[in-house]
């Protein structure tokens, strides 16, 4: 057995990565990671890139570029050309991220599921029980990114973005460990709420990254601030960004959560299940008459 594969399944241990990621500083942690990850010195670079690589199954072969000048640019790495297709048909509303898919399902009574056994209310996810009440009987998912994965995130459809509410928070993990036990956790981490319509058709979609620990800092190309821990919320920003389907709309620093919501009438695309990994582009939503 070799010292990677021991190193691996004791950090998979619950109780061992619970404390490891959550009962530490974590704010603390995350801004040295921030502060560390934009060091360009080719020695520190390897370094990192070594430790994350024995952690991680880290893989670089789609990355655009393979020579990085710091930890953080590796960690917002472009892809190919061509790396993500997009599916092209108008009544299918893509994934905008990599991810893993995590809960998905219908908002029942203003709740959403976390994980099994844990819902949480719409309501405290988004900042206004107005907003969430229009997404009564709808559909959501659950995406989860990990620190190994492509880390930019795309409109899922042709679109036009209304708002952004921002909200400062913690930065507990949100692995499966960590989403079992704290209650309301996407509630309570650092994220960014972004409202936007179809075009054409004009049907309201929700769009939620969800800040974790080493990451809290969420890149929007729309907006002219980079989001993170001491920016105060909530803070409601208008704007009006016209995106085409497929086009970036940001990034995480690191890697975390994205969750989308849909309204009564928009289903589920119909391959989707909870623990398959999907890709950017690949359908997550069909339009009504699709």
């Amino acid at each position: 057995m070799t010292l990677r594969s021991i190193l691996v399944q004791i950090a998979q241990q619950e109780d061992v990565n619970f404390l490891l990621t959550n009962r530490i500083p974590r704010r603390t942690l995350t801004r040295f990671v921030g502060w560390l990850s934009r060091i360009e010195q080719p020695l520190v670079v390897r370094s990192c890139l070594a430790l994350w690589r024995l952690f991680t199954d880290l893989d670089l072969s789609e990355a655009r570029h393979t020579q990085f000048r710091s930890l953080h640019d590796c960690f917002t790495r472009e892809l190919k050309p061509g790396a993500r297709p997009v599916d092209p048909d108008p009544t299918c509303i893509v994934s905008p991220s990599d991810g893993i898919v995590g809960s998905l399902g219908e908002v029942r009574d203003g709740l959403v599921l976390q994980a099994k056994g844990f819902p949480y209310p719409l309501a405290d996810l988004v900042g206004s029980r107005e907003l969430a009440a229009r997404f009564s009987g709808g559909s959501y998912v659950t995406l989860r990114l990990t620190s190994a994965m492509y880390h930019r995130f795309h409109a899922p459809c042709d679109c036009l973005i209304e708002r952004v509410t921002y909200f400062s928070g913690d930065t507990w993990n949100v692995n499966p460990i960590a989403l079992e036990r704290i209650a309301r956790l996407f509630c309570k981490n650092e994220r960014a709420v972004l409202a936007c319509r179809t075009e054409p058709g004009g049907i309201p979609l929700l769009i939620v990254p969800v800040a974790a620990i080493l990451v809290a800092s969420i890149r929007l190309h729309f907006l002219d601030v980079l989001l993170h821990l001491k920016y105060r919320g909530p803070n409601v920003i208008p704007c009006a960004a016209r995106l085409a389907k497929g086009e970036e709309m940001g990034w995480f620093e690191h890697g975390s959560t994205i969750i989308v919501l849909a309204p009564r009438g928009v289903r589920l695309a119909p391959q989707l299940t909870s623990g398959e990994r999907i890709r950017m582009g690949q359908p997550l939503f069909m339009l009504p008459g699709a």
